[in-house]
């Protein structure tokens, strides 16, 4: 059996959404030839711990952990957080908390952090893989970003032991959408460039989770015409079997959103619509699991939501899925044109229709469409015909199932091959 070396940030009992993924294609690997080892960290401490993720990991899989400098930890202290406290995702790139100390971290983030704020484990990763290479053989290597420091340790191995690099990209590397309305320096950005540039040059095959992220990267560099891949985001099966979809409550509408939602995903003028039909005597509650950014919660507050809706903050995996199976409407929205959001894919195993917001964002336009699953809608729509299209929606299994995860890990199997 071949031997392929995945290097990833997040790993059990870290609760990170993206270390799904990988974790997936670890376990399937091995149906298609590929028996998987795994390079990360002894500690990650920014994400809240889920330990029943521990028990998805298969005995026979080789873990390597590493010392990490975690720079959040000094964050925490820097703004007076006890080291127990947990952060949230929308705290730390937060453009409504305009303290000083805030606003000193963003600028060391932004401009010093390059590629990112992980980059203190790329010399522990390094180092530690070096002496691991010398005594062990791989026929590939596979990093899995953000955090792209993830792919810098990557290329590090494979440019010293010769061995070909896969890269997967869940997030766009320079122009990650967390970057959008700060500032970094023309130095900064130079530098982010040159480390991307030379991953990319340097892999076997750059794999991107959505088409429009390989379309861009195509377009920004010529020589990756001919090595690029997508594999999508997908959902395990496994986790769906027993869930009940039958609402308590049939009377009420319960529309839940998964996953973290920042000030630039704002649905405004759904969330007025909302309103107007509360105050027309129906009854709606709103779910959000996960953090919250600010300025929605003050929107939601000010539109006069706040008793209609519950913040359940993080939830173990299996808790999530519960909630989106209890739900009447399951909401997405889209941070740009090339992102999707991973959970719509849980959404769409799940069957309940769903309210998607993205402008231009043809790519989640058509997967929702192609699957009868829900409707698109731009940030400034009100989304009200939804209500009245709620039950006429005929979800084409077939074409949902395409993303189950032993699927995509077969087409990633495919890649390794060649």
């Amino acid at each position: 059996m071949k031997k392929v070396l995945f290097i990833t940030y997040f790993w059990p009992p870290s609760g990170k959404a993206s270390l799904h993924w990988p974790l997936a294609m670890i376990k399937h690997l091995p149906k298609f030839g590929w028996q998987p080892s795994v390079l990360t960290v002894k500690e990650e401490t920014f994400t809240a711990p889920d330990n029943s993720l521990l028990n998805e990991i298969d005995e026979n899989i080789e873990v390597i952990k590493t010392k990490t400098f975690e720079p959040f930890n000094i964050y925490k202290k820097f703004i007076g957080k006890n080291k127990d406290e947990q952060l949230k995702a929308s705290e730390t790139i937060s453009q409504t908390n305009k303290s000083l100390t805030h606003r000193i971290s963003i600028w060391i983030r932004m401009n010093l952090f390059i590629p990112d704020a992980r980059v203190g484990w790329w010399l522990f990763a390094v180092n530690y893989g070096n002496k691991y290479l010398r005594k062990n053989k791989f026929d590939a290597v596979i990093s899995v970003g953000p955090p792209h420091t993830a792919h810098l340790v990557g290329n590090s191995l494979s440019s010293k032991f010769n061995i070909p690099h896969i890269p997967v990209f869940i997030d766009p590397w320079v122009d990650i959408i967390y970057y959008k309305n700060f500032k970094r320096s023309k130095i900064t950005l130079t530098i982010d460039n040159y480390l991307e540039k030379k991953v990319l040059r340097n892999c076997k095959r750059a794999v991107f989770v959505t088409k429009t992220m390989e379309e861009d990267y195509r377009k920004k560099y010529d020589f990756l015409k001919s090595k690029t891949g997508i594999l999508y985001w997908g959902y395990s099966e496994k986790y769906f079997g027993d869930l009940i979809t039958e609402k308590e409550n049939t009377e009420e509408i319960t529309i839940v959103h998964a996953g973290n939602i920042f000030d630039y995903q704002n649905p405004k003028e759904f969330w007025k619509e909302l309103k107007r039909k509360i105050n027309s005597g129906e009854k709606i509650k709103i779910k959000f699991i996960g953090t919250v950014g600010p300025v929605i919660k003050q929107t939601i507050n000010e539109i006069g939501l706040s008793e209609f809706t519950e913040y359940l903050g993080f939830l173990s995996y299996k808790e999530m899925l519960k909630h989106l199976s209890q739900a009447s409407y399951l909401l997405v929205c889209a941070t740009e044109r090339r992102h999707l959001p991973g959970k719509l894919f849980e959404y769409l195993r799940i069957g309940k229709p769903i309210i998607a917001f993205g402008d231009d964002n043809k790519e989640l336009k058509k997967i929702i469409e192609d699957a009868g699953a829900g409707k698109l809608y731009k940030y400034s729509d009100t989304a009200e015909d939804i209500f009245d299209k709620g039950n006429s929606f005929i979800f084409d299994k077939n074409k949902i199932e395409i993303y189950e995860r032993k699927n995509i890990a077969k087409g990633l199997s495919g890649i390794l091959e060649r």
